[in-house]
């Protein structure tokens, strides 16, 4: 029998994943070998390592050597509350209203990072969501002593009954993020729960009003610094730069 080529071999590869709803990489390999007894396991392995990069619109990589089809459970973020609120006012206002007065408040007043973006929606298509907004902090040319890039995470909700869900969200960012806050309504359900769970898992607490004109946000709890895993640091950069290129220079350099 004629041996496969690369091609073929992720070909072969995406098929399994897309039919599986979620695989290991090493259960690809096997698959494969299986069904091609002359190909070696090394051949196999180097050809699939990566290949949530050969098919980035069909397959995701969302955790270690783990595939899976685009839109499948595996590879949807976790519950996001509502979006969408009427004020007391009778004013129509969206959860994206406030990312881009929060990146700007995190930047100039609270001075946590040097650059920050709105994200949200599912814009970096990983398992654990996407922040709605993600910053850096990183070292000047001219400082004495680099180091290395700080990520800034945020998770925002209007939805005052959506404690539990933000917190959810908040806790995955700390996979890649140096910090991470969580913004709610002045008027959230169960502050203190809330608080008592950032402060377990340093997550940071900041509370606003619901105008989106003038926010008002106040700091509850600060950050703590953590290092992140520098594998998922890495996936969501390079998810950045394949989808938004000038947001991953801005933030990245």
């Amino acid at each position: 029998m004629t041996k496969l080529s690369v091609k073929e071999i992720r070909d072969l590869a995406r098929s399994i994943v897309l039919k599986s709803g979620g695989i290991q990489r090493s259960a690809i390999l096997n698959e494969i070998c299986k069904q091609n007894l002359e190909i070696s396991k090394k051949a196999v392995e180097s050809a699939i390592w990566d290949i949530d990069k050969s098919f980035p619109d069909e397959i995701a990589k969302t955790n270690r050597g783990f595939f899976a089809p685009l839109g499948s459970s595996e590879s949807e973020p976790i519950g996001v509350g509502k979006t969408e609120q009427v004020t007391p006012a009778g004013l129509k206002i969206k959860e994206s209203d406030f990312y881009h007065p929060f990146a700007e408040w995190l930047r100039v007043d609270l001075d946590e990072v040097g650059a920050a973006i709105p994200l949200g929606g599912a814009v970096l298509k990983g398992k654990f969501g996407t922040p709605d907004v993600i910053g850096t902090y990183r070292s000047r040319a001219s400082d004495l002593i680099q180091f290395p890039v700080e990520i800034v995470s945020a998770e925002i909700k209007i939805d005052t009954q959506a404690p539990v869900v933000a917190f959810g969200q908040a806790v995955a960012y700390r996979l890649f993020s140096t910090k991470t806050y969580i913004a709610m309504p002045s008027k959230t359900e169960d502050k203190e729960r809330l608080e008592a769970l950032c402060m377990l898992f340093g997550l940071g607490l900041v509370y606003f009003e619901l105008n989106k004109d003038l926010p008002n946000f106040k700091i509850r709890m600060q950050a703590q610094r953590f290092s992140p895993d520098m594998f998922y640091v890495n996936e969501v950069a390079e998810r950045l730069k394949a989808c938004r290129i000038e947001d991953f220079h801005e933030l990245f350099g």
